[in-house]
Formats: structure tokens, C-alpha cells, sequence
């Protein structure tokens, strides 16, 4: 079973599924979580490879979906699921394989395509760092500068870095052999006939008009909505915008 984090208590909602995207965590997304966890329970589970979940060689989009199928089902078995970018991408397969365990579904920048832009340099970046250097977050940072520009990206990828233990939280060797895989989409056939929004940056080009109908093909009630002045980590970048968009099409009459 995946680690899980729970917020909130079980109520008259189903529970809220929140899945983090490459070389996140569960923890990431504890602010957004909280406030969501007014009136439901919210979880935010660490995806395979990641975080304090259990290390694999297999990291595909069947075997995400089969450890959030288990987590839902032992949280009763049905669910409101957020994915974000990769997260986003376990959540369809999960939506499309098992559409019984998904209430609605909200798609957080991604598409159900493969993408040719490449996210090993992270893993080599990562790599690079002399842990046996490191006392303090802020030294991975530093080591990290060389390699990687963006200073969100940069305090991102320290929030998976275990200082005390001095190590990375994120089985790179598996990641980087399974990145065709995770930038990629596995084909499936059917579709999910729930209630879908995706949810994009308007800064922010993963989700393209040549993808809409790939979309509706496998989400035939999908919705489309944009956050001005996000991009890809739209909720990083709009939290309160993110969380109000997420509000709003969770409690939306069907």
C-alpha cells in the first residue's frame, strides 16, 4: 500500500483522492488538502518510487492505477480523484480501468498523449549533488543551482531529499529507466463517462486544442477551465485559485 497522508474526516462526501506528479509527494500538496478537507476526508497518497512509498522496478501507468485502486478501496471504495502531470496521468488510467472507484475527476495539466520533452535532467541534476555536503536543505539548493535555473524547481526537488539519512526520497535509477514510459500513455480502449474537468494553465502548453479529441474520445463529459497567470504547477503558481476551481466542480449539479 502506498503511504498515505489523511486529512479531515470521512463525511457525507466521498473522499478526495489528491495525486502528486514526478518527483513530488503527498506532502506537497498539505496546504491545498487541509482546506479541501472541510467537509470530506482528503488524501494524498505518495505515488510508487516517491516519498515514503515502497520502492519498485515498475513504475507504468497500470501499476499507479493499481495502487490507487487500493487506496480507494480501502477508503470505501469510491472516490473524487485530483492528478496532477503525471499524477493526472495514473488517474485516468484509473478512470478508464476501474470507472466504478472514480466519482468525478479532475485532470490537473496533463493530456492523455505521449510528450517528447525529456525529464531526466532532474535525475541527473539530483544525482549530482554531494549529499555527503549537505547539513541543511538549503546546501542541496545551492548544488542544485548549477544544474537546474528555475528556484521553484530547485526548493521542489529539496522537499523529497532526506538530509539526516542523506538521501533522495525518489528512486531515480527506476524513474529514469521508466521516463519513456511516464512521458508517454498507455493505450487503452473504452472511456470514463464521469464528470471530468481539465484543468490547465493558461501559461502553460500541455494541454493543446490538437488534444481535444483525443480527450472527449476517452472523456465525453470532459470540461475545459484555465487559470490565468498559472502554469504547469498551476497549483503552486494559483493555490487558492486552483483550490476554488477544484471547489467548484466538485460540488457542481451533475
Amino acid at each position: 500500500m502506498l503511504n498515505v497522508i489523511a486529512h479531515g474526516t470521512p463525511g457525507a462526501l466521498p473522499p478526495l483522492l489528491i495525486v502528486h506528479g514526478l518527483y513530488g509527494s503527498g506532502r506537497n500538496w498539505g496546504v491545498i488538502a487541509r482546506r479541501l478537507a472541510e467537509d470530506r476526508l482528503v488524501l494524498t497518497p505518495d505515488m510508487r518510487n516517491h516519498g515514503d512509498s515502497p520502492w519498485t522496478d515498475v513504475h507504468d501507468y497500470p501499476s499507479m492505477a493499481d495502487d490507487l485502486a487500493e487506496v480507494i478501496a480501502a477508503h470505501g471504495g469510491r472516490a473524487d480523484v485530483v492528478g496532477h502531470s503525471m499524477g493526472g496521468k495514473a488517474s485516468m488510467v484509473l478512470a478508464l480501468t476501474r470507472p466504478e472507484m472514480v466519482n468525478r475527476l479532475i485532470v490537473a495539466d496533463i493530456a492523455p498523449v505521449g510528450y517528447t520533452h525529456s525529464q531526466i535532467q532532474f535525475i541527473e541534476a539530483m544525482r549530482a549533488v554531494d549529499l555527503s555536503q549537505v547539513e541543511r536543505r538549503s546546501d542541496a539548493v545551492a548544488q542544485l543551482a548549477d544544474r537546474v535555473e528555475d528556484k521553484a524547481l530547485q526548493t521542489f526537488f529539496t522537499q523529497s531529499l532526506d538530509v539526516q539519512g542523506q538521501r533522495w526520497k525518489l528512486n531515480l535509477d527506476t524513474l529514469a529507466a521508466e521516463m519513456p514510459g511516464i512521458l508517454g500513455f498507455p493505450e487503452i480502449e473504452g472511456c470514463f463517462d464521469g464528470p471530468t474537468l481539465f484543468l490547465t494553465g493558461a501559461l502553460s502548453d500541455y494541454v493543446r486544442p490538437e488534444h481535444r479529441d483525443r480527450i472527449r474520445a476517452l472523456f465525453p463529459r470532459a470540461r475545459f477551465a484555465k487559470i490565468p497567470g498559472a502554469g504547469h504547477w498551476l497549483h503552486a503558481d494559483k493555490p487558492r485559485e486552483f483550490e476554488a476551481s477544484v471547489r467548484a466542480f466538485l460540488t457542481l449539479i451533475p
